[in-house]
């Protein structure tokens, strides 16, 4: 968050002292992430807060609403440099390039640094795993704001920054609408991404006294934890329960499911009417 905001200031000052609209929808983009961070860090903190009497499941879903308007942020921030980068075509405006240039450049350093310090352990959480996504972006962002610069230095076409900003808005438009699919469809208690149903239904079926399961539901607590319920119907003759639930239980986990509720059903139990699809 330091170092984003910090290279939002100078891109900012830059941007706005030397003209180029570019530079500006990199710092806006990059204003975009230090938003989402600090939306980021504050639901991770909230999320760690214990559940209540009435918040049962605690406040995980707190970084659910939190990618959200992140997504969100995003996308204005794409709109807007598309719109000005559209106006400026037809007009002309004096690109000083060098500085740009080094602008530029310090954006694609700091980003890719900025990525580096969340390590490899983000690929589970979809918190971690946008804001490393949003950090490479911008660095691509500032590569192609680079080259624009160097290419405006060389030919002196000023119009190159107006088509790089659209780029930029582009690229930064499509990020946003990727990570707003994605939260939206954790709010809809979608199944996680990275999370195989099949596999699961597959492997609570392969349990030794399993004859049938059903009313299999997965759905993110948090941008991080996955839970499940599951009706088992199974033989309790050919096994006990405890053996039975301890074995399922690891193997969701090693299926990447942290929170499970399993019903354990005698065969002769009909259907749930309610059911329908193939989980009825």
């Amino acid at each position: 968050m330091l170092l984003n905001t910090g290279l939002v200031v100078v891109q900012l000052v830059v941007g706005f002292g030397f003209g180029s609209l570019a530079l500006i929808g990199d710092a806006l983009h990059n204003l975009g992430d230090v938003l989402g961070l600090a939306l980021g860090w504050a639901a991770e903190r909230l999320a760690l807060r214990p559940a209540t009497r009435r918040f049962t499941y605690g406040y995980r879903r707190s970084t659910q609403f939190a990618s959200l308007a992140n997504a969100a942020l995003v996308l204005a921030a794409g709109g807007v440099v598309v719109v000005e980068g559209v106006q400026r075509l037809g007009r002309t405006a004096e690109i000083h390039a060098a500085p740009v240039a080094w602008a530029a450049l310090a954006g694609l350093v700091i980003n890719l640094a900025s990525a580096r310090l969340f390590g490899h352990g983000h690929q589970h959480d979809l918190n971690r795993r946008a804001a490393v996504l949003h950090l490479i972006t911008d660095a691509a962002v500032s590569a192609a704001v680079l080259i624009s610069a160097l290419l405006i230095q060389l030919t002196g076409w000023d119009r190159l920054d107006a088509l790089a900003a659209i780029g930029v808005g582009l690229a930064v438009l499509w990020s946003g609408w990727g990570l707003l699919l994605e939260s939206g469809a954790l709010l809809l208690d979608a199944v996680p991404r990275g999370v195989d149903l099949g596999a699961i239904e597959a492997a609570l079926l392969s349990l030794e006294g399993v004859e049938r399961v059903h009313h299999v539901h997965v759905w993110s607590m948090s941008t991080s934890a996955v839970a499940l319920t599951a009706h088992l119907q199974r033989d309790p003759a050919r096994r006990p329960d405890r053996e039975l639930l301890r074995e399922a239980r690891q193997r969701l986990e090693d299926l990447g499911v942290g929170h499970t509720t399993l019903e354990l059903e005698a065969p002769e139990q009909g259907r749930d009417p309610w059911a329908s699809g193939r989980n009825g």
